[in-house]
């Protein structure tokens, strides 16, 4: 491994060196395959190329072979059972961004009339440094669930027994088992998006803001004709990272629930199909559908952009 990496390096010092030694027309042309060539190299080997492996793959049978068409394809929409994962993948991209982006402007608002914000700032931001796997289980222990004739040692079966209710077995409750494990991303998300758009409320010229105060907007009025428009990019760039992120999402599925009792979403039943069931093809048909539902939301991402920049 060290000699691969010192070859590596070599390699890239007598580029380099030669690079700086040309001269004349041929100097731009080098330097940019110089800097763009490997980037370009590594894109079309990590991406690319496994691409183009699995959408020619989600064609084929579970032995990776024969050519079925669009069978695979036809099983995935035309299941009546693959709905359910479907439909949660759908409420887990509506509630998520929405509810994180939302929490989090509250707070960003809230923190921004603070003198020490930094300190709060960093407890909510700090389950972005937990791994997905770390939150469901601290989120575990949250939902435990014990006989209502034992002790509850689950944070919310016990405040639920506290107020003389009989506590549930959560995960186990359809549909509202999907929310339970919806609100671990939005407590994971809120940091991000607090911190996000906190920075994008400082940087209203204050300007602005005290020229919208002269003409008596103030409070609501104040946060919605001027706050908000101004935020509108960053809002935008908030909700689609937290969407592109809740479509990809997996461990906080297979981690609480496996998927099982009506929880299962798109990523989890990919994973499950080409690595538990070993059938390549639902996998890979699976994984195509995944990334083109993620197509729209980075084109539209990308618009929000450069029409921002634009109007800088």
């Amino acid at each position: 491994m060290a000699s691969v990496v010192l070859v590596f390096f070599g390699v890239l010092l007598l580029v380099f060196f030669l690079a700086a030694r040309t001269r004349g027309k041929v100097q731009t042309p080098l330097a940019r395959l110089i800097f763009l060539g490997p980037a370009a190299l590594l894109l079309l080997i990590g991406l690319v190329i496994p691409a183009v492996q699995t959408t020619y793959q989600s064609f084929l049978g579970p032995d990776g072979k024969k050519v079925v068409g669009l069978a695979n394809y036809q099983w995935i929409f035309g299941t009546e059972a693959n709905w359910v994962f479907l439909r949660n993948t759908a409420i887990w991209i509506v509630i998520t961004p929405i509810f994180s982006t939302l929490v989090g402007l509250i707070l960003a608002l809230l923190m921004d009339r603070m003198r020490r914000e930094s300190l709060p700032k960093s407890l909510i931001f700090m389950p972005m440094a937990i791994s997905f796997v770390g939150a469901s289980i601290i989120w575990g222990l949250v939902y435990e669930y014990r006989d209502p004739a034992e002790p509850q040692v689950g944070l919310l079966s016990a405040v639920v027994s506290a107020f003389g209710i009989t506590p549930e077995n959560w995960l186990l409750l359809q549909p509202w088992n999907t929310f339970f494990l919806i609100i671990i991303m939005v407590w994971i998300q809120v940091g991000f998006a607090m911190v996000v758009l906190s920075a994008a409320i400082k940087a209203i010229p204050m300007d602005v803001t005290e020229a919208a105060m002269l003409d008596g907007a103030v409070g609501w009025k104040l946060f919605s004709k001027v706050t908000v428009p101004m935020i509108r990019g960053t809002l935008v760039v908030v909700l689609t990272t937290i969407a592109i992120g809740v479509l990809k999402v997996f461990d906080i599925v297979r981690t609480m629930t496996n998927g099982n009792f009506g929880t299962q979403v798109l990523s989890n039943e990919m994973y499950a199909q080409a690595f538990v069931q070993f059938d390549k093809g639902r996998g890979s048909a699976l994984a195509v559908v995944l990334f083109v539902a993620v197509i729209p939301l980075i084109v539209y991402n990308i618009v929000q952009l450069r029409k921002e920049q634009s109007i800088r």
